[in-house]
């Protein structure tokens, strides 16, 4: 498992762990590990750059980059939540027709389909 996978339910986990189910690592996901990495608030057992390439092919998830039609799309997101990392994860799963794993109550406010974490 990647990360705090203790934090996840059993059926989260079991949904990772699906081999039928794509998996996608926003570029926003991965800046906010470098920032908080960089800042001394995240602790990983190597440099973000290393971690994140290793977790992407240990659980076969695929990068998801930022384009301009997500970024536009924030424009058009009522103010619910502040946290542009977590307004940019909205706007993807809505320009990609995508569901959010997320533990986060807000995120149901933007009609985005949700997995519990």
């Amino acid at each position: 498992m990647v990360g705090a996978s203790f934090r996840l339910s059993e059926t989260a986990a079991a949904l990772l762990a699906a081999s039928e189910n794509d998996l996608f690592l926003s570029a926003a996901s991965v800046w906010e590990i470098a920032i908080k990495y960089g800042l001394g608030k995240l602790q990983l057992p190597m440099q973000p750059s290393e971690y994140v390439r290793t977790r992407l092919a240990l659980t076969s998830t695929s990068e998801l980059p930022i384009h301009h039609r997500h970024a536009c799309r924030i424009a058009g997101l009522p103010r619910h939540h502040r946290d542009p990392f977590d307004r940019m994860l909205i706007a993807q799963a809505q320009v990609e027709n995508l569901h959010i794993m997320t533990a986060d109550p807000q995120f149901a406010l933007y009609g985005v389909p949700l997995l519990r974490a």
